[in-house]
């Protein structure tokens, strides 16, 4: 579409990728006032975040490194190599939870990073949503991750041809997930992580037959990386879904409980002081 420089050498796509990075973690800020996490739990979060993200990228690259073998004629890594979502949320998320769980073991003696990670995670979900949206606007205006030629009035131009915009209609779908994640932190419902891990898996699955460029193979031969990655994707939001329905059940009964021995020992003190 518009790959030349605008500004500092940047064109397009990198700066939506910047503005994406940006405002995930105004957003994330936002959002974690609104659900009452503590100040030092953000503080920690964004000091993940800063390793997570360089990180991650890295990962970005080093799995589209892996699915540019077929056509590069072998493993290669280059100014030209590109960025894969899949790589960079995979590396990206491993990374933020293995600082976000070992050294806050050590920052939060009480466990308080721990109890509250679902709330994080909810925060975080919706933050992801709009950077992924942006990053997918700058694959529109890259000109790349598209989907077949077509003649079709919803075809847009791009590198010389009218492809189907695959990069518009997903950036639409993630607009709406960022929506869908902000009022359920705003009206303090959980789950956002599973469901999100759940609907971006199905969305990516049948969305990729409509793609056009070569992905590469997998284990299973009917299946492209990333199409094989959503369905463990999918699999997994299922089983952290429960767990999380699980959790947050029992949290509930052992507040309610804590509430009702709280209660029963005032009426027991109130009882003393009156004989």
């Amino acid at each position: 579409m518009y790959s030349k420089d605008i500004f500092l050498g940047m064109d397009l796509y990198a700066i939506l990728l910047c503005a994406g990075v940006f405002i995930c973690i105004l957003v994330y800020s936002k959002l974690a006032d609104k659900a009452l996490i503590s100040f030092k739990l953000q503080k920690f979060c964004f000091l993940c975040a800063i390793f997570a993200i360089p990180l991650g990228y890295g990962a970005a690259v080093l799995f589209q490194a892996l699915y540019n073998i077929k056509d590069a004629g072998g493993f290669e890594i280059s100014s030209n190599t590109g960025a894969t979502f899949y790589g960079g949320l995979i590396g990206g998320a491993a990374v933020f939870l293995l600082i976000y769980f070992t050294v806050g073991h050590f920052l939060f003696s009480d466990g308080y990073h721990a109890r509250n990670f679902f709330k994080v995670a909810d925060c975080a979900t919706a933050s992801i949503a709009i950077a992924h949206c942006l990053g997918r606007v700058g694959c529109l205006m890259a000109g790349c991750c598209h989907g077949a030629r077509t003649d079709a009035w919803y075809g847009i131009y791009m590198n010389g041809e009218k492809y189907v915009p695959i990069q518009l209609f997903e950036a639409i779908f993630l607009l709406c997930l960022f929506v869908y994640f902000t009022v359920s932190v705003l009206k303090k419902r959980s789950c956002n992580l599973p469901i999100y891990m759940i609907s971006y898996g199905a969305w990516r699955f049948f969305i990729e037959y409509a793609r056009a460029d070569e992905r590469g193979d997998t284990i299973v031969s009917f299946l492209s990386p990333s199409q094989f990655i959503a369905v463990l994707m999918v699999l997994g939001g299922v089983a952290l879904l429960i767990f999380e329905i699980k959790y947050e059940k029992a949290h509930a009964q052992k507040t309610e409980h804590d509430a009702e021995q709280i209660s029963n020992k005032q009426i027991a003190n109130n009882c003393d002081g009156e004989q």
